[in-house]
């Protein structure tokens, strides 16, 4: 059975190895959600990654969440994000672009001319968001118009072909953490009586037209996927999760996208639930080290795995699993703190950025 370091192919793409480095939110883009010159350098560090999924970047200026998150929906976010994209080819890396529209996690403050938030329905979360005021409660969401949501669906769409034009290897479909998607498919955020709610196959239609908006752009082998079952980030829940997820990857299983990213939460085994309903790569993702990866990949139990937080202080976090190396601890003080400390100050092993 293949390892962490045997290689991979992904849609159309191949992947040097089977280690990939999970989205994470860096907070270091500008007020517009242009990424800084920062990024080019802290995705190429990390270039020896088999796949790199970035943090998640708006499809719209509708789906901002927080402060200095990125966005794809305007051509000055294309041109900086094509920095980024060809400091990562140039060390033979590869990436893909997370679409995270944040629906009803986010405030007024964040959006163009103090817009409500929306979501699915007018459920209000709890807890707050990172302003540019500091932390700022959660408002009360507007419902979406049933008129409204084939343009939400175009807009991802549009940062599809954005994605590809900046020079992406793939893009990444965020189906968890609470946000839009996720929304959509929970009974705790979707209370909507039309076609987009009720039954799991009305709450599941939302996300499945995404991708299928998404496919339209350059062919399914070029999409992913992230879902993170019962996931309770952003306050949501569902009332059976392991329903709709199994209807969810059923729906998308023979779809032919490039692969299927899986962080599951709770005390069901998602992945073996939903792994043999998924025709094509599975990356399996939730507190894995390189032992448990390894196993993993070894039982079957996924193709790629994916790690996180690892990333953050070892830019050259496959090399080290290579060697035995001890692993950096991250500063989760400078997460999201702004500025290069934390950020593209962490060395690899030999010394080199």
């Amino acid at each position: 059975m293949p390892g962490l370091f045997d290689r991979l192919r992904i849609g159309d793409i191949e992947l040097n190895n089977r280690i990939v480095m999970a989205p994470m939110t860096r907070a270091r883009a500008d007020d517009r959600g242009v990424p800084s010159e920062m990024a080019s350098t802290y995705y190429a560090q990390r270039a020896s990654a088999g796949l790199m999924i970035t943090e998640g970047a708006a499809p719209s200026a509708m789906g901002m969440g927080y402060i200095r998150t990125p966005g794809i929906y305007s051509d000055e976010h294309v041109r900086a994000w094509r920095e980024v994209a060809d400091a990562v080819h140039r060390r033979g890396g590869r990436i893909a672009m997370q679409l995270m529209h944040c629906g009803r996690i986010s405030h007024p403050s964040l959006l163009l001319d103090g817009a409500i938030p929306v979501a699915p329905s007018a459920v209000q979360p709890k807890g707050g968001t990172y302003t540019n005021e500091g932390m700022k409660a959660h408002v009360m969401p507007r419902a979406l118009e049933r008129s409204e949501i084939p343009a939400v669906v175009n807009e991802f769409r549009q940062a599809t072909a954005r994605a590809f034009e900046a020079g992406f290897d793939s893009v990444d479909l965020h189906g968890g953490a609470g946000y839009l998607p996720m929304q959509f498919l929970s009974t705790s955020t979707n209370h909507r009586m039309d076609e987009y709610g009720g039954s799991v196959e009305r709450r599941a239609r939302f996300i499945l037209e995404v991708l299928e908006a998404m496919t339209s752009v350059q062919g399914a082998q070029r999409i992913g996927i992230n879902l993170s079952p019962e996931m309770p980030f952003n306050d949501i829940a569902d009332d059976t999760p392991e329903e709709t997820y199994a209807y969810v990857v059923k729906m998308i299983g023979n779809m032919g996208l490039a692969y299927l990213h899986v962080s599951p939460y709770g005390t069901t085994d998602y992945h073996a639930l939903l792994r043999p309903l998924f025709k094509g790569p599975y990356l399996a993702g939730g507190g894995f080290d390189q032992a448990k990866g390894e196993a993993f990949l070894s039982d079957g139990r996924a193709d790629a795995i994916v790690f996180g937080g690892m990333f953050i202080a070892n830019p050259d976090l496959p090399e080290r699993f290579r060697r035995g190396a001890p692993l950096a601890k991250a500063d989760q003080a400078t997460f999201y703190s702004g500025g290069a400390k934390g950020y593209i100050d962490y060395p690899s092993l030999d010394g080199q950025d």
